[in-house]
């Protein structure tokens, strides 16, 4: 339980775990240096020097208390403290003095308990001015007051030790971070390049940094170069396929042309039905083919797809659309082809069609509505996969198909590091697909 409240904290940047790693260690050593080293040894050592002052004080009162009048007191005292160093004074009273000592004087409680310890006569003590400690002490010739030079009761500039390891840890920290960083770089540019590949980019990407990091990146570009090969393949085959299967064709529509209509036009059906097929295939081999990135307008392959349908009469409308004057790096051609799949269906499967395009900060969304029966939401998954048909929960009446439009629409959104939605819309009735490509 406590990881797992623990984990909510952490950050989630690599860097910032990193530089978190490299902190925390630091501090610790710190802090305990602190308590071990400063707290002990200047304690310790603020306590002998203070004790040897006290044997100073102890003698100047003995002096004092020793002399017949207040006068030879005097004189005996000041002639005994001007070798000791000491600043004596003879005020006429003790005054009452509280806690004035500064929050920074770390061993000021020390010094004036062991003060007060050594000298029981000592009526106050002042550590105002952090150059002198002033003690006022009570003898019968009267109080005197002494003042001793703060060098002499306490180590001088305790707080430098703690200049000097903020000041290296910072500077060491910072080294550390700036080496760390030159090996978590790699890393990052191998995220990037896989990311970008998974939008349909080819990134240019080198191995560096460890030898783990390497093998890694070499990995990765095995994998790259495998699935774009496998790609390639596939893609050859199929256009291979098409283009030795074109040619019989051409020669049965030829050969059909020669015979009469009425007993052609069932054979015409079915040669035209089986180069619908070809381009189903070929289209969904298309989709993933790599076309070239451009720099254009989303809302125009839209409003291009919408005047070609309505050129011919088809009821394709397109709403006000929401998206930004920008241009963006599409591949134009994949996305017309998926978005003229999506409204094929849906005059295919329904009466109209209403298509929109939605540009955000973060992605761009097609919207494609139809009146038709719509797809179940418990066959939604299935109905994007290639090769499945739902013809029972669709129109049949319209012709039937291969089972590649909504596969092919999935991977040309994939390509572009998107999603294809499937849903219900709420004003025609019908199936509303959302295409969303990340930008």
């Amino acid at each position: 339980m406590f990881f797992q409240w623990l984990k909510r904290y952490m950050p989630r940047g690599l860097y910032t775990r990193a530089l978190l790693i490299l902190i925390l260690p630091v501090l610790s050593v710190q802090l305990l240096v602190s308590v071990l080293f400063i707290q002990r040894h200047f304690e310790g050592v603020t306590r002998q020097m203070s004790d040897a002052v006290t044997i100073d004080l102890r003698y100047l009162r003995d002096v004092a208390d020793a002399a017949p009048d207040r006068l030879t007191a005097i004189r005996d005292v000041n002639a005994v403290a001007a070798p000791l160093e000491l600043d004596v004074d003879w005020p006429t009273t003790i005054p009452q003095i509280g806690d004035d000592r500064r929050w920074t004087d770390f061993t000021g409680d020390t010094v004036a308990a062991r003060l007060r310890d050594g000298v029981p006569e000592i009526g106050a003590i002042s550590m105002a001015d952090r150059r002198f400690v002033t003690v006022w002490i009570g003898s019968r010739q009267g109080p005197l007051s002494v003042e001793i030079a703060r060098r002499r009761l306490s180590a001088s500039n305790p707080h430098q030790l703690l200049v000097v390891m903020v000041i290296l840890g910072a500077v060491l920290t910072t080294i550390s971070y700036i080496f760390l960083r030159n090996q978590l770089r790699p890393i990052t540019r191998m995220a990037r390049a896989a990311a970008d590949y998974g939008k349909g980019r080819i990134t240019p990407y080198s191995p560096g940094g460890a030898t783990e990091v390497r093998a890694a990146g070499m990995a990765f570009l095995d994998m790259r170069n495998r699935l774009e090969r496998q790609i390639q393949q596939r893609t050859m085959m199929l256009s291979g396929v098409s283009h030795d299967l074109r040619t019989p064709l051409t020669r049965l529509r030829l050969g059909l042309s020669l015979l009469d209509d009425e007993e052609a036009a069932p054979l015409t059906r079915d040669v035209d039905e089986m180069q619908r097929l070809l381009d189903s295939f070929l289209d969904f081999v298309r989709s993933d083919a790599g076309d070239a990135l451009e720099r254009i307008d989303p809302a125009a392959i839209l409003s291009d797809l919408v005047a070609d349908y309505t050129r011919i009469g088809l009821p394709v409308t397109l709403t006000v659309s929401t998206a930004d004057p920008a241009t963006l790096p599409l591949r134009p051609a994949a996305i017309r082809r998926a978005l003229d799949n999506l409204v094929g269906n849906a005059l295919r499967y329904g009466t109209q069609a209403r298509v929109a395009v939605h540009v955000t900060d973060r992605a761009v969304r097609y919207v494609v509505e139809d009146d038709g029966p719509g797809i179940p939401a418990d066959q939604r998954d299935e109905a994007v996969r290639p090769f499945t048909r739902l013809d029972p929960a669709r129109n049949q009446d319209r012709g039937s198909g291969v089972g590649l439009g909504l596969a092919i629409v999935a991977d040309i959104a994939r390509s572009h590091g998107g999603v294809l939605r499937l849903g219900d819309s709420d004003d025609m009735g019908g199936l509303k697909a959302e295409l969303v490509l990340a930008r």
